[in-house]
């Protein structure tokens, strides 16, 4: 007879119950603390031509604005990842919280450009630590499988949602206050975040003391730095640029180093297991195509909004909230309903197609099309899709990591949204581009010419991004497998 003591689960300690009495407001802070930095990658872009106006900088030293964070947030993914896994999530997130909202505060009290791209490195470095450490502490906390389900769709939709915020936040801001606001507002999510973590966050001691593995945190930076960069300059410059060239040439034999360190190494920066499982493959291939596409709805919707249609920078983002509500419908449905009973295969396809067919909808635009008519359906067919994607893909990625590879799997799932969303910008802008000097090709330099070949560039960019979701789609459906996941353990070490 087997004692019942023996198989009952171990009790819970003090720290670990009271920090599950307050998981769903821990799941609060994540969430404020995962919108700050997704907030950061539109509200500033938005306020750039004014600040832009402010400081005297030249054209082509805004773009260093946003591509210093680009640099500095991608590069330091992985090591942000190992980082907290060392000192502890929670340690991890509050210096992550703090250093980013210092940041912010000197990109604020900018007076020259130098300080500002100075901050906005700053910010992406703190970042690097914030953001894995965000989702870590969210794979740790919900791992009842009904509860993690409705804490990702919430999880998924601020993530999914994060960019059109920013930018109705950066219009607000602008408009009726600072570009200045557009960085100081962090201080408002920080100081809230940090006072929630210190609350109610238990203080974990880090789960993995290993030695830090320098040849792959060198390979693995530099590889990464030299393959943002190389997507950062192509979009200034060309793809065939020597120092665009150069700078893929570089990525690929830092990146392969990187993999063979890897193999060899005893305590990896990137544990190869942590790679092994198809989901967690095909969910990280998920979040590459969808921050390669959305990028083509942000950017290029807007321009349409704000330059074709006239619409001021708050009524751009005021447009886009019917795509969030979207996104937050199909959030929740995926996590809590779907997933469970279906697995990842046949809901992230899905969403990749229906993102492509509102995409494909928008490239019927033209110069006299109207937003309720015209936009508004595509938009919450969008954010229906995107739903289906985010929230799965974040769930799937972390699911059945062991506890002290969190970390690291927290990191792939944002460096490959990152990657993405530096592929988009580089080939939808130089597409954009092409497509716009081709209308021009042979017609009168005229107004309304030049306005056609704009609205010409943004469908264009609309069809290349419906292309990129349904690859997207095949590869996704390729690497899934079929069936419901398991919901409950972690994996094995050598992943399934």
């Amino acid at each position: 007879m087997t004692d019942a003591t023996t198989t009952a689960p171990p009790p819970m300690s003090a720290h670990a119950a009271k920090a599950h009495e307050r998981r769903w407001w821990i799941l609060a802070v994540l969430a404020i603390s995962q919108l700050m930095v997704i907030l950061d990658g539109t509200i500033v872009n938005i306020a750039l031509p004014t600040a832009q106006r402010a400081l005297a900088f030249s054209n082509s030293d805004r773009q260093w604005i946003v591509t210093a964070y680009s640099l500095a947030f991608g590069s330091l993914l992985l090591l942000g990842g190992r980082v907290s896994d060392y000192i502890g999530r929670k340690n991890a997130l509050i210096i992550g919280l703090v250093g980013f909202a210092g940041a912010s505060a000197f990109g604020a009290a900018a007076m020259n450009f130098t300080m500002l791209v100075t901050a906005r490195t700053i910010q992406g470095a703190f970042g690097a630590l914030l953001a894995p450490a965000v989702l870590a502490l969210l794979t740790t906390t919900f791992t009842d499988p009904d509860e993690r389900g409705r804490a990702f769709a919430i999880y998924g939709a601020v993530a999914g949602a994060g960019g059109a915020l920013g930018l109705l936040l950066g219009g607000v801001l602008t408009s009726y206050a600072s570009w200045r606001w557009t960085l100081l507002v962090n201080l408002v999510f920080a100081a809230v975040t940090v006072a929630g973590a210190v609350a109610l966050m238990v203080h974990d001691r880090g789960v993995d003391h290993d030695p830090l593995d320098w040849p792959g945190v060198f390979t693995g930076t530099a590889g990464l730095f030299a393959l943002v960069y190389g997507f950062s300059h192509a979009e200034t410059t060309s793809w065939t640029d020597v120092y665009t060239l150069g700078s893929f040439v570089v990525a690929a034999a830092l990146l392969g180093t990187f993999m063979a360190v890897q193999r060899r190494t005893r305590f990896p920066l990137l544990p190869l297991r942590v790679l092994m499982d198809r989901n967690r493959g095909g969910a990280l291939a998920a979040m590459l195509v969808a921050g390669s596409g959305m990028f083509g709805v942000f950017l290029f919707l807007t321009y349409y909004l704000q330059v074709t249609l006239g619409f001021s920078a708050v009524m751009t983002g005021l447009a886009f909230l019917p795509m969030v509500a979207g996104i937050t419908v199909t959030a929740q449905l995926s996590n809590v309903s779907l997933l469970p009973k279906f697995g990842p295969r046949p809901l992230i396809p899905l969403g990749m197609l229906i993102a492509a067919a509102s995409l494909w909808w928008l490239t019927r635009l033209g110069i006299h099309s109207s937003y309720l008519t015209d936009i508004l359906v595509p938009l919450i067919t969008m954010g229906l899709g995107v739903g289906l994607i985010f929230a799965p893909s974040f769930n799937t990625a972390t699911l059945g990591v062991a506890a002290h590879d969190a970390g690291v799997a927290s990191a792939l799932v944002n460096t490959s949204q990152q990657i993405g969303g530096s592929i988009g910008t580089a080939l939808l802008n130089t597409l954009a581009a092409s497509a716009a000097a081709s209308y021009l090709v042979g017609r009168a330099p005229t107004k309304l010419n030049a306005a056609l070949a704009s609205v010409h560039s943004y469908t264009a960019a609309f069809g290349y991004s419906a292309w990129i979701f349904v690859g997207g789609a095949l590869l996704t459906g390729l690497l899934l497998r079929s069936g419901a996941p398991d919901m409950t353990g972690e994996a094995s070490a050598v992943g399934h």
